[in-house]
């Protein structure tokens, strides 16, 4: 069998293959360019920027629970400007796509975000995270379909580019707030965001994070962020984005196999930084042995 195909297409982008990494895992790919061969991704979704610096959250902002991790980090980042003077001249030597995260606490600053981002070439597509769940009112725009609506319309409006919203779990029914972003404009869906969850320290009677409550992902969300990802694959046309505790490429073709056209790597990364471009070659593996020519084949092939 010939090399199995596996681009999958974003609104207009097109990925070499579906395997992605999250934002706020990987910095802005240049933390990891010693450990992993970058270009080999189908792209690389940066840390959340802000319009301005943010300092974050008090630590302490991780701590390790059962199957999984509790993170507070609080969008930390030095702001757009910043991100365009410093980071982007890195990026511009990658042969991968790229993929901004932006997040606001308005609407206008969402819209102010992409507009920047608009005019820089080598931002190949935009990632609205209205679902940040450890920073005050991060959950705002992600709780009802018409807020998430409104933000992806001013954003789109400010901005060509490819549009992917990220979705909070937090909510009673994912499947509402991805149709309405997808009827707003948005190319894509990815979910899903952190669960919200605490850890208390039993000696001092007190929260372990600094924030009290922080986002949970890793092993221990992912059969409920696998059924997010099925149920919502079947409301919306757009692309799903699958995320949650996929730690092997077995994992990732779940997701596939429930209908993701993509998927996103986080906490893997830190337990493994190749554990993204193993998947692909483990990805790639298993479509050669079932004979499998491309993703299309493959995406949503569930058997029900």
């Amino acid at each position: 069998m010939v090399k199995p195909d596996l681009r999958v297409k974003i609104g207009s982008l097109e990925l070499k293959n579906p395997v992605t990494v999250a934002s706020g895992t990987f910095g802005s790919g240049e933390e990891y360019k010693n450990l992993v061969n970058l270009d080999k991704l189908g792209a690389i979704i940066t840390k959340s920027i802000t319009l301005g610096p943010r300092e974050g959250n008090p630590p302490p902002r991780l701590v390790e629970t059962a199957y999984g991790m509790l993170n507070s980090i609080g969008l930390q980042n030095d702001g757009v400007d910043a991100f365009i003077k410093d980071k982007v001249p890195f990026l511009n030597k990658l042969k991968t796509a790229v993929i901004v995260s932006i997040a606001a606490h308005s609407v206008e600053d969402y819209a102010e975000l992409a507009k920047r981002l608009d005019g820089v070439n080598r931002v190949d597509a935009i990632e609205i995270n209205i679902s940040c769940p450890n920073v005050k009112g991060g959950l705002e725009f992600s709780r009802e379909p018409g807020s998430a609506a409104e933000v992806v319309r001013a954003v789109r409006a400010a901005s060509k580019k490819p549009l992917i919203t990220k979705l909070s779990p937090n909510v009673k029914d994912i499947t509402e707030i991805a149709a309405a972003a997808e009827g707003a404009g948005s190319d894509a869906v990815s979910l899903v965001n952190t669960f919200t969850g605490m850890a208390i320290d039993i000696d001092k009677r007190a929260p372990v994070l600094g924030n009290t409550v922080g986002g949970l992902s890793g092993p221990a969300i992912k059969p409920i962020a696998l059924r997010m990802v099925w149920e919502t694959a079947r409301k919306v046309k757009i692309p799903v984005i699958g995320i949650g505790g996929i730690m092997d490429y077995k994992d990732a073709l779940e997701f596939i196999i429930a209908g993701a056209s993509a998927i996103q790597i986080g906490t893997a990364n830190f337990v493994n930084p190749k554990a993204a471009t193993e998947m692909i070659d483990g990805i790639s593996g298993y479509m050669r042995k079932n004979k499998i020519n491309n993703m299309k084949e493959l995406t949503g092939c569930l058997k029900i």
